[in-house]
């Protein structure tokens, strides 16, 4: 430590998956809701109505309602530092990544992600996997400012170094 204060850590942006994911879960709650309605409405008897009814309802909730807090549960939060990628619902993941440590940022693209903007970006750190950063969007802006961030906080630990006259371990 040089005794010198450190730039604060500032957020750059929170990102969850491209919006593309939540289709299936909306597409499934319109359906299972028209097919519950018309099901309540044309049975006689009232028990079956409210079997209808009750499995359309738990059919919404199980195939609409956790995809969408799952959406909103997992996130990848970018700041000056570090990476920070949140996942899970009942078992909470963390990972995080320092910008400081020197890792490799590729790109990878479906068809339909390009179409859409969107793109998983893969950070190599040199461990056995890659963190996959999963269908974010805007992936090309992503992976140029993840670049550039790198490489800021790589050139200011190396200035650090040279103004304290540490030097590396030989090996």
């Amino acid at each position: 430590m040089t005794g010198e204060p450190r730039e604060p850590e500032r957020v750059i942006v929170l990102l969850r998956a491209h919006a593309r994911a939540l289709t299936g879960p909306v597409i499934v709650a319109v359906l299972v809701s028209g097919a519950a309605v018309y099901g309540a409405t044309a049975l006689d008897e009232p028990w079956q109505r409210i079997a209808v009814a009750a499995g359309g309802a738990l059919a919404i909730v199980g195939l609409a309602v956790v995809p969408y807090i799952r959406w909103l549960a997992s996130n990848v939060l970018i700041t000056t530092r570090r990476i920070v990628v949140r996942r899970g619902l009942g078992v909470r993941t963390r990972q995080e990544v320092l910008h400081s440590r020197s890792y490799d940022v590729s790109l990878r693209q479906s068809a339909i992600q390009r179409l859409l903007g969107s793109g998983d970006i893969l950070l190599n750190t040199g461990l056995d996997r890659p963190v996959v950063l999963r269908d974010l969007p805007r992936a090309a802006l992503v992976q140029e400012a993840l670049s550039d961030l790198m490489e800021h906080s790589r050139s200011s630990v190396a200035e650090a170094r040279r103004q304290t006259g540490a030097t590396p371990l030989a090996g």
